[in-house]
């Protein structure tokens, strides 16, 4: 998988999509290079794989990203956990299938930052929140 540095990835031009990955819902943002702000897009919550990924493929298409930035969840040390693995092999599969470069943003603390009312779902907000921390660090 084509990992993008912080450093390299200063040099793209153009839209970034972001995903929070979960084994229910995907959330999606989408910014651009040269404004540098994030913005909750959409949430995918498709039953199967295949049709989670038929609706990344329609965003990839109509967005035509330079770079794809997921979220990397980890524990409060660091330490990697099964959702890590997920996260990772999510990158991969996005590489894989649309041929998009990809950057993993630590996404630790990021869920904390939302309180969630009791049915809402705000997986585009947290996706929106990982790419603005993307933003911020490049």
């Amino acid at each position: 998988m084509s990992l993008m540095q912080v450093g390299e990835s200063s040099q793209l031009s153009g839209c970034i999509l972001a995903f929070d990955f979960g084994l229910k819902r995907i959330g999606v943002a989408v910014g651009n290079t040269m404004l540098k702000q994030a913005q909750a897009l959409n949430i995918i919550s498709a039953a199967s794989n295949d049709a989670k990924f038929e609706a990344i493929a329609k965003l990839v298409q109509d967005w035509q990203p330079v770079l794809c930035v997921v979220g990397l969840p980890m524990h409060p040390d660091g330490a990697a956990h099964e959702m890590t693995v997920r996260c990772q092999r999510f990158a991969n599969q996005l590489h894989g299938r649309y041929g998009v470069k990809i950057a993993l943003v630590d996404e630790r603390y990021t869920s904390a930052m939302f309180k969630a009312k009791q049915g809402e779902h705000i997986d585009d907000q947290a996706a929106a929140l990982i790419l603005q921390q993307y933003f911020d660090q490049t």
